[in-house]
């Protein structure tokens, strides 16, 4: 990429002083203009975004009323389950997957 190249575009972002000031002592430091820091801050960051979980919650709120339904059941005496700690355990599982799933993949400072 040529360093003489025309830059014609203008992005404005809205900052708080401190910002502003946080931002140009790192680029200072950085032995950067502003410009050339902020375009190498969003070259050169790894942003990771989570994936899309909708569909996974919606399945697992759906399960999650299921099993009150049969515990309802079971605890009125219309049915009768040996065991359901299995089950249990499975769903807290799979909720402990999904919120590390969620914090692995949050912004990266």
């Amino acid at each position: 990429m040529s360093e003489n190249r025309k830059r014609n575009e203008t992005l404005t972002v809205r900052l708080t002083k401190t910002e502003r000031d946080r931002i140009a002592e790192k680029a200072a430091r950085a032995g950067l203009s502003l410009t050339e820091y902020i375009l190498a801050l969003s070259r050169d960051t790894l942003i990771l975004v989570p994936p899309d979980l909708t569909p996974v919650l919606r399945e697992l709120k759906r399960i999650g009323n299921n099993l009150n339904q049969i515990a309802a059941k079971v605890n009125s005496g219309v049915a009768y389950v040996p065991d359901l700690k299995e089950v249990l355990a499975g769903q807290r599982q799979i909720c402990q997957m999904l919120k590390e799933m969620t914090e692995e993949a949050s912004w990266q400072r």
